[in-house]
């Protein structure tokens, strides 16, 4: 089934638009994961790894009925090396099997067979000794198409066979992202965001389902809301994957000119808001009320995102 078809449905379903960023930080995980994690397999990376899982359990548990899909980064995990990146696929695999959609914010980037491993390695299927064999599965992926149509092609063509989904940056909400995505273009005397933004519309084109929508989106930083309102009549069919909401300053008002006239088109990501939101309400010192905090975290930014769109 398309992508766009099932993060549509997921999003229609939980009458929310919330991503659930689970980017967990070893300094930030509540003290009863740690000490157990700890004590049995002593200051390790394994020890971290292990704590990263059962806090991700943790938070898919409580989350996975208030929004349709979740979005680890695999930069938090891989610092930690094999066992790091086992922790992101038993993530991977424990959100799907909670009926979440996954999200690899990964932001894949590379040509010719490069790519193509890349997307085989997320999206598709990987050589196996003359066979082939699934990769890791997810149901989306980040990427970065500063190379152009040819790496960008090869995460297109997953989507394709396998019912995928890739979001490309296009405008990010970092501060010094105008370096370079606000420069205007000399012969299109429009801001290469916006030329990449043509892109996306075009590449995407070949890939819209039953609901309007095509599997190819765009990165779209909430903290920009004037950028993201010309962007979204750019790319009238891309689904928009939107940071910087909450920790990064963006509220529901602007995230507001992401979504289409129908209130959809847009996903709206929140990480530090929601998985650490224990450390700012009153709860056990072990931090065991980590999970309800993040339920009740997505419960206000849906209220919030909802009233707008």
């Amino acid at each position: 089934m398309n992508f766009a078809d099932r993060l549509i449905a997921a999003i229609k379903a939980k009458n929310s638009v919330v991503c659930v960023g689970l980017d967990p930080r070893l300094n930030q995980i509540p003290a009863c994961i740690i000490d157990k994690a700890v004590a049995e397999h002593d200051r390790t990376r394994k020890a971290a790894a292990v704590a990263f899982l059962e806090f991700n359990k943790g938070i898919i548990d409580t989350v996975k009925d208030l929004c349709p899909i979740v979005k680890p980064q695999i930069a938090f995990y891989e610092q930690y090396g094999s066992d790091g990146y086992w922790a992101y696929e038993e993530t991977c695999k424990y959100a799907q099997e909670a009926g979440l959609l996954v999200l690899a914010d990964a932001k894949r980037n590379d040509i010719g067979s490069t790519a193509a491993a890349y997307a085989g390695a997320f999206l598709g299927d990987v050589d196996m000794f003359g066979g082939e064999e699934v990769g890791m599965d997810v149901d989306a992926l980040t990427i970065n198409s500063y190379l152009g149509l040819d790496g960008v092609k090869p995460f297109m063509d997953a989507c394709d066979s396998h019912g995928k989904g890739i979001f490309t940056l296009v405008k990010t909400s970092n501060p010094s992202s105008g370096d370079i995505q606000d420069r205007v273009t000399v012969d299109e005397n429009i801001s290469v965001a916006e030329l990449m933004a043509h892109f996306v519309d075009s590449w995407g084109s070949d890939l819209i389902g039953e609901s309007g929508y095509s599997s190819v989106g765009a990165v779209v930083g909430a903290t920009y809301p004037a950028e993201a309102a010309k962007l979204r009549k750019l790319m009238p069919t891309a689904i928009f994957l939107v940071p910087g909401y909450g920790a990064q300053g963006g509220g529901a008002e602007d995230v507001k000119p992401c979504f289409n006239e129908d209130g959809q088109g847009a996903i709206v990501n929140s990480s530090r808001g929601i998985i650490f939101a224990y450390e700012k309400v009153e709860g056990p010192a072990d931090g065991s009320h980590y999970a309800e905090a993040a339920a009740n975290a997505v419960k206000e930014m849906n209220e919030a995102i909802n009233s707008v769109r």
